[in-house]
């Protein structure tokens, strides 16, 4: 049977409980942990997500800031549980938008190595294209030796090794959440780097 969080009873216990946790107190964690964290995933964030992963890594996220914030909860006779439900929707929402902005860049780095992708042109501009792969393909490891190592490792479990988001997760043995946040960073590192090279290039070239 679920706590009324609601109920006086309850709301006495929590307070308890509160202050337990602002002081550290590592079974009061707990103990709120089990009486919250059931019902955030089921009611919060499976609807919101709609992913086990995604709403566990969430969840975890929710937690981890209540707990850091727990200093500015004011009850007001209010239970903890509706501030932790505020802070969970936004982690839902900020997946969302880094979801987002992970296909928006993904989008990006294929459009950019598209280039490299074997084609059929025409025999006459054979060499030409060959001589333009060849020149992208030093363009792109110039670009991965710039970056951050870990950035670039990111891409080549990716993009190089073809692996999905959950098998480079498991490699770099992050949470699927955490690979999809390096991963955006890792674009963004890349296509900043890339325009800088090939905007010199370009530069050198009409001088």
């Amino acid at each position: 049977m679920e706590v009324d969080f609601s109920s006086e009873e309850w709301l006495a216990r929590e307070r308890g409980l509160v202050a337990a946790a602002r002081a550290s107190d590592p079974v009061a964690i707990a103990e709120l942990y089990r009486a919250f964290a059931r019902r955030l995933y089921r009611v919060v964030l499976m609807p919101r997500l709609g992913n086990a992963q995604a709403a566990e890594d969430a969840l975890s996220e929710t937690f981890r800031t209540g707990l850091e914030r727990l200093e500015q909860f004011d009850d007001k006779g209010v239970s903890l549980y509706f501030w932790l439900s505020r802070i969970a929707v936004n982690k839902a929402t900020d997946m969302h938008r880094v979801k987002a902005r992970t296909r928006r860049a993904l989008t990006s780095l294929t459009d950019l190595l598209a280039p490299l992708r074997p084609s059929a042109p025409r025999p006459e501009t054979l060499l030409c294209e060959a001589e333009q792969r060849s020149l992208l393909v030093e363009h792109v490891g110039t670009v991965m030796t710039r970056i951050n190592p870990r950035y670039a490792r990111v891409i080549e479990l990716r993009f190089f090794d073809d692996r999905s988001r959950q098998e480079c997760a498991e490699a770099l043995e992050v949470k699927l959440g955490t690979f999809d946040v390096l991963l955006l960073r890792a674009l963004r590192a890349f296509r900043k780097e890339w325009e800088a090279l090939t905007g010199a290039d370009d530069a050198r070239s009409h001088a």
